[in-house]
């Protein structure tokens, strides 16, 4: 995964974040392992949707968690297996295709 460093993306207050595979990282931050792990899970999840309906659905079930108790942002199904592996520095290896449908729940 392509790290790119500045100071425009992401916004102030923010890490990094994950676009279309490339990890964009605020100025000079450290970036853990696990931080990177976790950016690697989101783009396998983006391959296997084909990037845009990723986003789209991203959003969609955060919108809908919205509504529902606890963290919305922890509770979508991406961040859920993302967080729960983010440790795991051979779960690429091994994850099965559309892993995050296991991390859909109510």
């Amino acid at each position: 995964m392509k790290i790119v460093r500045n100071n425009i993306i992401p916004f102030k207050g923010f890490l990094a974040i994950n676009l279309f595979g490339i990890l964009f990282v605020r100025g000079d931050s450290y970036i853990s392992p696990q931080v990177i792990n976790h950016e690697k899970i989101h783009t396998a999840q983006m391959r296997e949707l084909l990037y845009i309906p990723f986003y789209l659905w991203y959003v969609l079930e955060w919108i809908i968690r919205l509504f529902m108790k606890g963290n919305a942002y922890r509770n979508i199904s991406f961040e859920r297996e993302a967080y729960t592996n983010e440790k795991d520095s051979d779960y690429l290896s091994h994850r099965n295709p559309f892993a995050f449908l296991k991390y859909l729940r109510s």
